[in-house]
């Protein structure tokens, strides 16, 4: 790395662990203060901070290496998180949260089944669920960060005593970066986390746009059109993937036809399935869910969210499209030339390209923009965790009286032990990949059920929530442990079968059980207090198979409409969907200099934002807090 490259990089992280640290003093004024801001942060900053913490790196490392291996249908692998989640959230769900007026997507669900055994036994799952995912995402950026830093920095940071092997120099260089990051995240809380990644946003930004700028001026059209086959700029699809790589390039199709997505029809069909019941669902108790709970407003909170949709995807998309352009000229032929390519090559592409093929200047930003990327994820996930653990856990089961400071001060060793925690978790990961299957997959899959019945039925209660939670954390446990034990069975027996099985496909199964859990548990126990329902359906109004809670308030006199604007939100979110499609493929249309496509998806982006201005903006004006 060239001396200008070092600057920069060392001035992003003293600016960033100076505002962190500078802005921390708010954080001191109580739990309030330090999970969600006071509910002082205007929604743009929150926008923008939400925005950046979806900008990780180990996420846009899998990203290139996918829109590197499948070209354009690879965008549709992002509705395994699902990314739709992000339209459902902006459309209705976003105004449904934020009238709940609490702290933590736990404490949310105290308000829907009451703080009766079957409430608290369902408050206590979903705060579990919360810190498991947090420790998996973390142990997700670990292996992430770890991986891309060792191909970027010159030194060797692995570490052995006598002849053991303590850590890797991937495992060292991320150690040493969670630490500076969890160092400012803890100091200042939710302030903190907004100020720094506010900042992180703008450098991201800045990187995606200098490495776009630098592929679109350095590689032709000409080198362009012979490397890229017609059908990696092809969106349609069939029912199985062929591989479509000629000549010096076709080592390519052996990883397509081994990567578990060959059934390309059928993969689809459960992002599909997934995706819907997933974003239903609504947002996972993380960062995400603490956003929407900062905001001042419940028009706040739906302004903040859809703002995230329009600045996360097309900065990001200009990045992760110029180092695929960069790579598929320099990259891919001496890739190819190996004979061999897996997955974990495809995790190589990022670093590899910034190491060999960007100049001095633009390396520096585009390193401390993918740094940026990393820690803003890394300590959103490191404020949301910990807020579970002391204010679900800690503060109502076992101390209810003390002071904000000694509140603050358990949430400092809250964060210590999550993050330890997904530490340990990344030393035994084996790859992003598998990581990024079991959350998206696995994990994920136990938590739709019971999340999108308790939106849409009145008769769910918390016993169902909780065995529904429960059965699907079981699943998703053993999923990721024969995932990371498949090499220990014997060839051919059920077990080894049955771990080789890629984690999407597993999702019905999952899903099953934990849709089984929420029906046992629902009806074999009574149903939740009337006057808690009736207060949850008079201050969130969702729609659903609510009737008799909407007939009794009726017959109270309360003055509420039943919401029947099911129809409509679906529509929204139909036409969101392509909205946010556009902003994928409008970059990535336009670096591979298929002008055609790019101006397509420009009027397709163009028209769906004018009818969503009718149809969602001017309705969230109307909203009345």
């Amino acid at each position: 790395m060239d001396s200008i490259d070092v600057l920069i990089i060392a001035l992003y992280i003293i600016l960033t662990l100076s505002i962190g640290v500078w802005v921390s003093k708010k954080a001191s004024k109580g739990l309030d203060g330090y999970f969600l801001g006071g509910n002082s942060i205007k929604w743009y900053y929150l926008g923008l901070s939400n925005g950046s913490g979806m900008f990780d790196v180990s996420g846009t490392a899998w990203m290139v290496g996918i829109l590197f291996l499948y070209g354009i249908k690879s965008f549709m692998f992002m509705w395994m998180w699902p990314i739709w989640n992000q339209i459902f959230v902006m459309v209705f769900l976003a105004a449904w949260i934020r009238r709940s007026n609490i702290m933590t997507g736990s404490e949310w669900i105290l308000t829907r089944f009451g703080d009766d055994r079957a409430g608290r036994a369902s408050h206590l799952i979903v705060a579990v669920f919360a810190v498991v995912a947090a420790v998996g995402f973390i142990a997700y950026f670990f292996e992430g960060v770890g991986k891309f830093m060792t191909i970027i920095l010159p030194w060797d940071l692995s570490c052995t005593v006598g002849n053991t092997l303590l850590f890797t120099s991937a495992q060292g260089y991320a150690l040493i970066i969670i630490l500076l990051t969890t160092i400012y995240t803890i100091k200042g809380g939710m302030y903190s986390v907004v100020a720094t990644e506010v900042l992180q946003y703008l450098i991201m930004v800045l990187a995606g746009i200098l490495i776009a700028a630098y592929a679109f001026i350095t590689i032709s059209d000409a080198q362009i059109a012979a490397l890229i086959p017609a059908e990696w700029k092809d969106i349609f699809f069939g029912n199985e993937l062929q591989g479509f790589w000629e000549g010096k390039l076709s080592t390519f199709n052996d990883l397509i036809d081994t990567q578990g997505y060959k059934m390309f029809g059928a993969f689809i069909g459960m992002t599909l399935l997934k995706g819907f019941f997933a974003s239903v669902a609504g947002p996972t108790p993380s960062y995400d869910m603490q956003r929407i709970l900062s905001t001042r407003t419940v028009k706040d909170a739906a302004y903040m969210s859809g703002f995230t949709n329009l600045v996360l995807f097309i900065p990001r998309y200009l990045l992760i499209a110029g180092v695929v352009v960069i790579g598929l000229v320099y990259v891919a032929p001496s890739m190819a030339a190996s004979g061999s390519v897996t997955s974990n090559d495809l995790e190589m592409i990022l670093p590899k390209v910034i190491n060999h093929h960007v100049p001095v200047g633009i390396k520096g930003l585009l390193l401390a923009g993918l740094l940026a990327a990393f820690m803003s994820t890394f300590s959103a996930f490191v404020n949301s965790g910990p807020a579970y653990i002391v204010n679900d856990i800690y503060k109502k089961y076992f101390k209810p009286e003390a002071s904000d400071k000694h509140y603050i001060r358990a949430s400092h060793l809250a964060s210590f032990f999550v993050v330890t925690l997904g530490v340990i978790m990344g030393f035994f990961a084996e790859s992003i990949n598998s990581i990024t299957l079991w959350i998206t997959s696995a994990l994920y899959g136990g938590y739709v059920a019971a999340n999108f019945l308790k939106w849409i039925w009145w008769r769910f209660n918390g016993w169902g929530y909780f065995w529904g939670m429960l059965a699907g954390l079981i699943v998703a446990t053993l999923q990721f442990l024969l995932d990371q034990n498949k090499h220990n069975f014997e060839a051919g027996s059920f077990l080894h079968e049955a771990a080789n099985i890629p984690a999407i496909y597993l999702f019905p199964v999952i899903f099953l059980f934990s849709f089984l859990g929420c029906f046992l548990g629902t009806f074999l126990t009574p149903p939740t207090n009337r006057a808690t329902l009736k207060s949850f359906y008079a201050s969130v109004r969702p729609w659903g198979w609510w009737k008799p809670v909407y007939r009794e308030l009726k017959e109270e006199g309360a003055a509420i409409k039943e919401n029947r604007e099911f129809g409509m939100d679906m529509l929204n979110c139909a036409v969101g969907i392509v909205w946010q499609s556009s902003m994928i493929l409008l970059p990535v249309f336009f670096m591979v200099r298929d002008y055609p496509k790019t101006l397509l998806w420009f009027a397709i982006f163009a028209v769906t934002s004018v009818i969503l201005k009718f149809t969602w903006l001017d309705k969230v004006r109307k909203y009345k807090d």
